[in-house]
């Protein structure tokens, strides 16, 4: 089995080109499209890159070559064979950078919202990762050509503190520290609601969301769910708004948004949790989130996700010391916190 179509541009994973990968169709993919069969298998993947994999004869359903829209039956053996991704480096950028820490192992960074981590599809300029490869000369290569001294992610639109290694022995202790649990991450968040408990502790398992692919949900029993936990604490309270610090005890994708979604207080204006993705001063001041006031002027207040990674602390991985970084508040988060206080006296 071959297929001859160029390397796909994916971003962060690679793939051995003509090495098959087999899949097999659960109950729950039944009358399942094979095109969306796969993109849910294979999230670093498009749907559209799939199709051009299904179209060339990458794809075959019990050893036999079928199309884009072919319906699976449960027990259904796909074979595919994926072509190798695009493993270009980013492209150097000169983009400014708020450090918060360098020595000779590590950098700690504070990444502005916006930002995209690593090149990525839509994504190949403006990243974090190149701005990296533009501002030092030694990074780790442990992640890949992509990702370049990048141990650990935040999402685009979430500000804050990423530590960043430069040497690769640097990278595996800082990594082993992640995956370990032995680092303390504090984030803060506001909230649109307001939780009922002063504080808790959310243990909800995560997997892939059953129907939108650039989702997760609370899922337990399926395949692709782990057990997270998370750990907040209400600051402050306002009407029908909560600023909440959040200490996350395990790293799944979107944790803290998909938790806090779970508790009825959704990340004020996270569009993919929250349904919407900015929100007015008029709206601020008149207490709640749903609709704009009569006398609102529309200005806009914030536009993206309010969650902000203020705090990481770990163990230098070069001398064994503890230690700390935190990255301020960025205005457009201290901009609704102080929007809040006033409408609240």
């Amino acid at each position: 089995m071959s297929a001859a179509y160029p390397p796909l541009d994916a971003g962060d994973e690679e793939a051995a080109a003509d090495e098959p990968l087999a899949l097999v169709a659960g109950s729950h993919d039944a009358g399942q499209r094979l095109d969306a069969f796969l993109a849910r298998s294979l999230p670093k993947y498009s749907r559209v890159q799939l199709r051009r994999v299904i179209g060339a004869g990458g794809v075959l359903v019990n050893g036999q070559g079928t199309k884009v829209a072919h319906r699976l039956s449960e027990g259904d053996e796909v074979t595919v064979v994926l072509p190798p991704m695009n493993s270009a480096g980013p492209h150097p950028e000169n983009i400014p950078l708020d450090i918060l820490y360098e020595d000779d192992s590590i950098i700690a960074v504070n990444k502005p919202p916006g930002m995209v981590v690593h090149p990525a599809r839509g994504h190949w300029s403006g990243t974090l990762a190149s701005a990296l490869a533009f501002h030092f000369k030694e990074l780790s290569r442990v992640g890949g050509q992509t990702r370049p001294g990048i141990v650990h992610r935040l999402d685009r639109d979430t500000s804050g503190v990423m530590v960043v290694a430069k040497t690769d022995p640097m990278h595996y202790a800082l990594a082993a520290q992640f995956e370990n649990r032995t680092t303390e991450k504090e984030y803060f968040a506001i909230t649109a609601g307001v939780p009922d408990r002063d504080r808790d502790l959310v243990q909800q398992p995560i997997g892939m969301h059953p129907h939108q692919r650039e989702k997760m949900a609370i899922r337990a029993g399926h395949a692709t769910s782990r057990e997270a936990s998370t750990f907040y604490e209400v600051t402050e309270r306002f009407a029908g708004f909560a600023a909440v610090k959040v200490l996350p005890k395990t790293g799944r994708t979107h944790q803290i948004r998909v938790h806090l979604a779970h508790l009825g207080c959704p990340v004020l204006c996270d569009k993919l949790y929250g349904g919407r993705a900015s929100i007015t001063r008029g709206e601020l001041r008149r207490r709640r989130h749903d609709a704009p006031p009569a006398d609102d002027d529309g200005q806009l207040a914030l536009a993206r996700q309010a969650l902000h990674a203020r705090r990481i602390k770990l163990v230098h991985p070069a001398n064994g010391q503890p230690i700390e970084f935190i990255a301020p508040l960025p205005a457009d988060l201290q901009q609704v916190l102080t929007i809040l206080r006033s409408s609240s006296k």
